[in-house]
């Protein structure tokens, strides 16, 4: 008997509406595992007893791998396995609701029907849908009990990114759009272009119902490095052949661009890019994830908790070590229980797409459980070590010197490392403290327990290490103390005005040579233009305090400025008959502000003016001026408008249409660049109405 082919309704709006996928423009079914589904068809000629279903996932579907499931109609859910129960019938139709585990394979299905009576014909397809991660059930390892955070963690496409440096946090908006056009499309390729899909797809799909094991394969796949992934990194300054990282204000065109090139990777991306990138292809799967800034992150390469750093006499920050110290480091938290661990380790999982350091040879990392980081427990699956060390390494500083390869340590530090560590709060544009959820109180005897531990796990403490400084140095007290203070504005276009604050500590007079030294940096404090130097010998009677102006005028640090608006101001104190002293400070300057209004009340399907205002504050002309706009649910794909010169002190207005097409609050993102200030951002809540 010839099957007739069915024709099939999705019930499109019922289901997205009941598995919260409504955000999703498709044509497609999109459901979450774990729950149930209607489905309804005809074409089929026989009594429901005698149908069964086909649903199969995967280039080699299999029973046995868990990527292909046969039911026929049952009268109740399963809970361990694929169930259909009827819903109605009709003289030619049928309308099921289908159930998966709330364990299954997560990615694309084929379902089919198959009458079972005589003379059996081949299966007929019912066409194809997708299933996702469920946070909004119980049985599922994403499952998040606040509906709240399900709202933020995975709905939301408006995310907050922090930066700049611990003294003087800065934020930007970003549009993560885990639900426009073709995301999930590109995030469903991305899985099968990793190279566990690659050496064997059969397997590699059957694990796609284990969130740790996407988390880490998509963690490695949303940086370029190992298998041509999404995003190329780039920290030298310098970023022709490609857009700066710092100019990109959502994930959307990154994904999009990596589609259309051929799935070549996009350049360029730093910290926040891979976490953004991360978080929406996680977001979009169901996976409830966040972006987390750490202030003073360390960044280990050697895997001993401890982050050494090099200066020669000169006062000069030498880029010699593997290891550094960012001013800040952008990851991911994702929310899932750990099956692979005691249940006191599931909860925030840490990922980091950032390629730092190679983890089962390829540059992925995580999940590190969070409260594996905060009890010490670093010999727990993934990369504790490497997360430990980023909020909790101690700092040693040296002074080295090229020519004998000699050098001698100035001065350490335990307490400098993973401050200030933030996430956007739920359901605000808020900036909320979670450092106390990865470490105990810095300086507390329970932080300093952990830290020994974590020491003794990695077998740290019994070693003889060559390179440790020997007891006298560490017992080695300065005679002075130094501080640079700041006296003025940290913004760009402004003379940058500092005191450096010397302190004799003893009662009798020292002589101290100072040579002193500014240079523009990228975030992660890597140096890359010298902008400033000098030198004055000073004598300090007893006890005595004295400042020295230092003003760096905009002229001479303008050329030399990277996009990160970055410069570390240095000190190198050599006091006679005594140690030298290290004073030193990150400095990131401040982009001049730039304005947003909306002009009256912004309705459904209906044009409103938008104007962005920009005042030039600095006495010479700008040019090369450009605006980027993007807003989900406000305007589709970015609009980019070219704006005239300004010349010095010049007030600018440029004007805009939108037409919002979904209610509720919206963001509007804005991106400013010319060429003496590079992306200047900003963002609008934009409140649609009927």
């Amino acid at each position: 008997i010839a099957a007739m082919q069915p024709s099939t309704n999705w019930h499109l709006k019922e289901n997205a509406r009941d598995h919260h996928t409504s955000k999703f423009s498709s044509k497609e079914l999109i459901v979450r595992r774990g729950q149930a589904f209607i489905v309804t068809f005809n074409g089929t000629e026989q009594p429901e007893q005698n149908l069964t279903f086909i649903a199969e996932t995967g280039p080699k579907p299999s029973k046995l791998a868990k990527t292909q499931a046969t039911f026929g109609i049952s009268s109740t859910v399963s809970k361990e396995s694929w169930s259909a129960v009827l819903q109605s019938t009709s003289s030619n139709s049928v309308s099921i609701s289908i159930s998966s585990p709330p364990n299954a394979v997560i990615g694309r299905y084929k379902l089919s029907v198959q009458t079972t009576s005589i003379g059996s014909s081949s299966p007929a397809s019912l066409g194809t849908f997708v299933l996702l991660f469920n946070p909004w059930s119980s049985g599922d390892d994403v499952f998040m009990p606040n509906k709240a955070e399900c709202e933020e963690y995975v709905l939301e496409e408006f995310g907050i990114i922090f930066a700049g440096n611990k003294n003087h946090i800065s934020s930007f908006g970003w549009n993560f759009g885990q639900f426009q056009g073709d995301i999930l499309n590109i995030c469903l390729s991305m899985l099968d272009r990793s190279l566990n899909y690659r050496q064997d797809p059969a397997t590699d799909v059957s694990h796609r119902n284990d969130p740790k094991y996407l988390g880490r394969v998509l963690s490695a796949m949303v940086n370029a490095n190992d298998d041509q992934g999404v995003l190329l990194g780039n920290w030298s300054g310098n970023y022709e052949g490609g857009k700066s990282p710092s100019s990109w204000t959502g994930s959307g065109e990154i994904l999009q661009n990596w589609k259309k090139s051929g799935f070549k990777p996009v350049k360029y991306g730093q910290c926040w890019v891979f976490a953004a990138v991360l978080t929406t292809v996680l977001r979009c799967l169901g996976i409830p994830t966040r972006t987390i800034t750490n202030f003073s992150s360390a960044h280990d390469a050697d895997g001993n908790l401890r982050v050494d750093e090099f200066y020669d006499a000169s006062g000069n920050h030498l880029d010699r070590a593997a290891d550094s110290i960012w001013n800040f480091h952008v990851w991911n938290e994702s929310w899932f229980s750990r099956s692979d661990l005691d249940p006191s380790y599931s909860g925030w999982q840490v990922l980091d797409a950032t390629p730092q350091e190679e983890s089962g040879g390829i540059y992925q990392c995580g999940p590190a459980s969070r409260n594996a980081i905060k009890e010490g427990d670093v010999d727990l699956d993934y990369d504790c070590p490497f997360v430990f060390a980023e909020v909790n390494a101690d700092c040693m500083y040296w002074n080295y010197d090229p020519a004998s390869g000699k050098k001698t340590l100035m001065f350490s530090e335990s307490t400098v490392i993973g401050q200030f560590i933030s996430t956007k709060a739920v359901g605000k544009d808020d900036r909320v403290d979670v450092t106390n959820d990865y470490k105990y109180e810095e300086g507390s005897t329970k932080e300093r327990d952990v830290f020994k531990k974590a020491r003794k796990k990695l077998g740290l403490e019994d070693k003889f290490d060559p390179t440790a400084p020997t007891p006298q140095e560490i017992d080695q007290k300065p005679d002075i103390s130094g501080k640079f203070k700041v006296a003025g504005p940290l913004e760009v276009g402004k003379d940058l005005n500092l005191i450096l604050v010397l302190a004799n500590l003893q009662s009798d007079a020292k002589t101290v040579h100072l040579n002193m030294t500014a240079w523009s940096t990228v975030y992660t404090r890597r140096p890359v233009h010298e902008i400033w130097k000098d030198s004055i010998s000073v004598t300090l009677s007893p006890r005595e305090e004295k400042q020295f102006p230092i003003k760096i005028p905009y002229t001479e640090y303008q050329q030399q400025l990277t996009t990160d608006n970055t410069i570390q101001v240095t000190a190198l104190c050599h006091v006679e008959g005594g140690i030298q002293v290290l004073v030193q400070r990150d400095i990131t300057l401040d982009n001049p502000a730039i304005d947003i209004q909306v002009l009256g009340e912004a309705k459904v399907n209906k044009e409103v003016d938008v104007e962005v205002i920009f005042t030039n504050p600095i006495d010479t002309e700008v040019m090369d001026c450009v605006l980027q706009v993007e807003g989900n649910d406000l305007l589709r794909g970015i609009l980019e408008i070219d704006v005239p010169p300004l010349k010095a002190s010049e007030k600018s207005s440029t004007k805009f249409k939108l037409i919002p097409f979904e209610t509720g609050p919206k963001h509007l993102l804005v991106n400013f660049s010319c060429d003496k200030f590079a992306d200047i951002k900003t963002f609008k809540m934009v409140n649609v109405i009927d």
